[in-house]
């Protein structure tokens, strides 16, 4: 019996909303992929586009941010500076032959548990679409 590939999915959420609506979501019980890992930081702005290269390089079929809505963000521009870093990865991934789908930004806030199980399900979807992620070095 041959292993079915699952995706191997991270995402990378804000502390003071993504990660807040993930807990929601739970604790409502709306279900979301397991190929999903939460992995909290304190703000969508510290997100280095290195960390988002870092975890497809080393087995991560799709990465998400999830951030504050913009206007919204704790720390007033996180979310700005993340926005500005992601539209020059997207170039950067497309330069290298990398299907841009597989990284993808979202604005989630604290309350939007619901938003959030059905963002990582459509997502879950969409790299399924792809297959897995291999990298040529």
């Amino acid at each position: 019996m041959s292993e079915e590939w699952e995706p191997n999915i991270v995402c990378i959420a804000c502390n003071w909303c993504t990660y807040q609506a993930a807990d929601m979501a739970g604790s409502l019980r709306y279900s979301y992929p397991p190929t999903v890992k939460v992995v909290r930081v304190p703000c969508s702005g510290r997100v280095e586009p290195e960390f988002i290269v870092e975890a497809l390089t080393n087995g991560a079929d799709g990465v998400i941010v999830g951030g504050c809505h913009l206007g919204d963000c704790h720390y007033k521009e996180g979310n700005y500076k993340a926005l500005r870093r992601f539209k020059l990865l997207h170039k950067l991934l497309t330069e290298l032959g990398i299907e841009p789908e597989r990284v993808r930004l979202e604005w989630i806030s604290g309350s939007e548990g619901l938003k959030f199980a059905e963002v990582m399900t459509e997502f879950d979807a969409t790299i399924r679409k792809l297959g897995p992620f291999k990298f040529e070095r």
